[in-house]
């Protein structure tokens, strides 16, 4: 056993519902508290001196100071195995050229398939390392990945393969996932069904059969691919075995409501979303993971979190950090930012980061500080937990711990 504290607030996130909106009066905190901890799972949340009187073996580690606990954040959509840069992308971008012209001066998703297929294994794990260590440093103990910027069985393989590896280096909790339809490949002799399918007979038996990965997206999109080859694709993944999530509304409306009705664990982008789509998310278990990110890299609007939320969705919040149109990476820096335009509660903004975003992942066992949870959480410097957001990136994390173990 080890008792961890006493902390100015623990904000356990317990009580708190998996859907809708949620007041910040709903927040349970503790006061003076502690986290007690048995071979890396929560034991007991509660009052640390009397923690420490009912368990005097334990191994006490004094806090020092004020600090807040929060759950270890999650981070449910990023695209951080990649080449390259596309700083240019940018400049372009804000320079006032489009899409197209970008992409037809060398740049967009291309780029980063050409960079990433040319970088080796090393380089790889190497900036991806760097990258998971970065998020750790925010708080963020569980990361989703995305391959994508592979696009034919041997580079496709080859990123997974690089998110296993990099899985045995390092303490965060990685979720795989392939996004080999994320858009057709220029050098693919056929059109998107065909492409389609030759996913779905050269690349998803191999990633099953290595285990790289339980999870498959697809990007539906006018520039991507279409809704119906969509749904079709995503049906026979699904017969396949995988879980399901969809690049969804983020242009164009539509696709939200074909992740729906696939039974995909979530629907990422949303900025294109309307209203009766947000009630057929909201009538759903499909989680709707807002991204940030990509509203600022791109100078797009931000998805409609307000409205999804007030309409009984589950609502999350993840980075989308990626090499083109969300290059920031800081989760809590964009979580903050859409909670000012989008009016969304603390509560609101904690548990789309947490528990929520976990529900997406299939993960039960993290995203609230409770017995039985994994004792995966992050301390600030501070004597009010409100300081994480109002402060919008800027505060620090103090300490990361994962499985009850001091890792930042």
């Amino acid at each position: 056993m080890k008792l961890i504290g006493p902390f100015k607030q623990i904000v356990t996130l317990a009580d708190l519902p998996l859907r809708g909106k949620i007041s910040d009066d709903q927040i349970d905190i503790i006061l003076n508290g502690g986290i007690l901890i048995d071979n890396g799972l929560i034991n007991n949340v509660g009052d640390f001196e009397i923690l420490k009187n009912d368990n005097p073996d334990a191994e006490t580690v004094i806090v020092e100071g004020d600090q807040i606990a929060l759950p270890g954040f999650v981070d449910s959509h990023t695209h951080i195995c990649f080449g390259g840069n596309r700083a240019n992308d940018f400049a372009m971008r804000n320079a006032g050229k489009t899409y197209l012209e970008i992409a037809e001066s060398g740049g967009g998703i291309w780029s980063s398939v050409q960079h990433t297929r040319n970088a080796s294994e090393e380089e790889l794990l190497k900036t991806l390392l760097e990258r998971i260590q970065f998020l750790i440093s925010l708080g963020i103990t569980t990361i989703e990945i995305k391959s994508g910027y592979g696009l034919d069985v041997e580079n496709e393989l080859k990123m997974l393969r690089i998110i296993k590896k990099a899985q045995s280096q390092t303490p965060a909790k990685l979720v795989p996932t392939c996004l080999s339809a994320h858009l057709k490949p220029r050098d693919f002799e056929g059109g998107n069904q065909e492409y389609l399918e030759y996913i779905l007979t050269e690349i998803l038996p191999k990633v099953k059969d290595e285990n790289l990965a339980q999870r498959v997206d697809i990007f539906i999109e006018k520039s991507a691919f279409q809704p119906e080859e969509s749904k079709e694709f995503l049906l026979k993944t699904k017969d396949l075995g995988f879980d399901i999530t969809v690049h969804a509304d983020q242009f164009t409306p539509g696709s939200s409501r074909i992740a729906v009705e696939v039974g995909a664990k979530s629907a990422d982008h949303l900025e294109a979303t309307i209203d009766e789509d947000i009630e057929f998310l909201a009538k759903s278990d499909t989680v709707a993971t807002a991204l940030p990110g990509a509203s600022l890299g791109l100078g797009e609007k931000f998805t409609p979190a307000r409205k999804l939320l007030d309409a009984g969705a589950i609502v999350a919040i993840a980075s989308d950090w990626n090499p083109g149109s969300a290059p920031m990476g800081n989760l809590i820096t964009q979580a903050s930012i859409l909670a000012t335009f989008e009016k969304l509660t603390t509560a609101e903004v904690l548990a789309g980061m947490t528990f929520r975003a976990a529900y997406a992942l299939s993960l039960e066992n993290i995203g609230k500080l409770e017995p039985g949870k994994k004792a995966d959480f992050v301390t600030f410097k501070t004597d009010n937990f409100q300081n994480v957001l109002y402060n919008q990136g800027s505060l620090n994390a103090e300490n990361v711990y994962i499985d009850g173990n001091l890792i930042h």
